[in-house]
């Protein structure tokens, strides 16, 4: 009978370490069941489950690694498996997979003890955890974005529930978590469609040419109304617009020209076109703020509301169709078609009630600094970081900033 062994190796890294051990193995034919390690802080912890064929005995293969470790200054541990056990461990392989991401501006162990509590809470086991982010520097308090990924298998009893404990916790604790199926469209997403106003910038349009018009606080509590769901977005786009009535074309300019990107913007959509990625702003917002934006980062497609002017003047309408929540997720659906892509390779974001639609038709819709009706309804939401965190739900990683000209 052929003898399993399970392997585990620690002590200070150095190269060639898999090599010399992979090494004498292959001197007695042996086979790999399943591979792995780590290092942090040049600490290795590396670990081989292995079989040993029925011509060779365990005992040469433990002597000869037993011997080489020790010189190499490194601590080792044998543990016989047996068939019955690495039937049913491999047997647990099969389960669903799942990513837990865990973002905030500095990781405490709180958050990770409470993350972990609530998955073991629902049947999840945790297969591996990697920091995404860079290290944080000792001297300075800065640290813009703090990412831990969790890889969890199992299967949880309800999901519903699993999600709205995380969600409990993140509010608790000001940080952000998110939960998806670890599937072949997390690694292939493809399109990331953005609402605009509170979302790519940091105000609404709006409530800007409302102020302009001197109308500010009539406008800005009818948005605030229709944002937190309270308002049908087309009705009540349609009392904001006729407020507008009479003002000057001249206005748009230079409200364009103040607008303030929303924090990590510029960062995700320059990371999103160097990775091969395709952007549309789908917006309840204004087409003329709207190809500003599109100049300025270099989006693929636009869709907003076309504001009607006449002689020079606002008319208070808009021109064609108004674009609302019911509308975004249509062209994100025909956008992704001609794209050639399926709606699961899609990332929405947005903020309002209006973007709901578009968010549940997306593979991944996160709810980004997003009113409560939304979060909650949302699968995903980031609250406490800026845009770019959401580089971090698609498994990218800090490293990963050297190949996409960030500085």
């Amino acid at each position: 009978m052929s003898e399993l062994v399970l392997i585990n190796v620690s002590g200070r890294d150095k190269p060639g370490l898999t090599s010399e051990i992979t090494g004498i193995m292959g001197q007695y034919d042996v086979r790999i069941l399943d591979i792995g390690q780590a290092v942090i802080h040049d600490h290795l912890t590396w670990g081989i489950l292995i079989e040993i064929p029925d011509e060779s005995k365990s005992s040469p293969v433990i002597r000869d690694l037993l011997f080489r470790l020790h010189a190499l200054d490194l601590q080792v541990r044998f543990a016989p498996i047996t068939i019955e056990e690495y039937q049913q461990w491999a047997e647990g392989r099969n389960r669903a997979c799942y990513i837990v991401t865990l973002l905030s501006r500095d990781i405490k162990a709180e958050q990770i003890a409470r993350v972990s509590a609530i998955t073991a809470r629902h049947g999840l086991n945790i297969d591996n955890i990697s920091r995404l982010s860079a290290r944080p520097s000792l001297n300075s308090s800065e640290n813009r974005i703090a990412c831990v990924e969790f890889s969890v298998r199992g299967t949880p009893s309800d999901l519903e529930q699993l999600r709205s404990d995380f969600l409990h916790i993140a509010a608790e604790m000001n940080v952000d978590i998110a939960f998806q199926e670890d599937s072949i469209f997390r690694r292939n997403r493809r399109l990331v469609v953005f609402d605009m106003d509170s979302t790519l910038i940091d105000a609404e349009v709006i409530d800007e040419l409302a102020l302009e018009a001197g109308v500010g606080s009539q406008v800005a509590e009818i948005t605030e109304r229709a944002m937190q769901g309270e308002l049908d977005f087309s009705q009540s786009f349609a009392e904001r617009l006729a407020l507008l009535k009479g003002l000057d074309e001249s206005v748009l300019e230079s409200i364009a020209g103040r607008l303030r990107l929303t924090e990590g913007a510029e960062h995700l959509i320059l990371s999103l076109k160097s990775l091969g990625y395709r952007t549309a702003i789908l917006s309840g917002g204004f087409s003329y703020f709207a190809r500003h934006l599109q100049e300025k980062l270099g989006i693929d497609y636009v869709y907003a509301n076309e504001l009607e002017i006449e002689n020079g003047k606002v008319t208070g309408r808009v021109a064609g169709q108004i674009v609302d929540g019911k509308r975004k997720a249509e062209l994100l659906l025909e956008i992704a078609e001609r794209e050639h892509i399926s709606r699961e390779q899609v990332i929405a974001v947005g903020d309002g009630a209006n973007d709901l639609p578009m968010l549940s038709q997306a593979g991944l819709g996160v709810a980004f600094r997003a009113k409560p009706l939304v979060k909650e309804s949302a699968r995903h939401a980031i609250s406490t970081l800026g845009l770019d965190a959401i580089l971090y739900l698609i498994g990218f990683r800090e490293s990963d900033s050297l190949q996409t000209g960030k500085q």
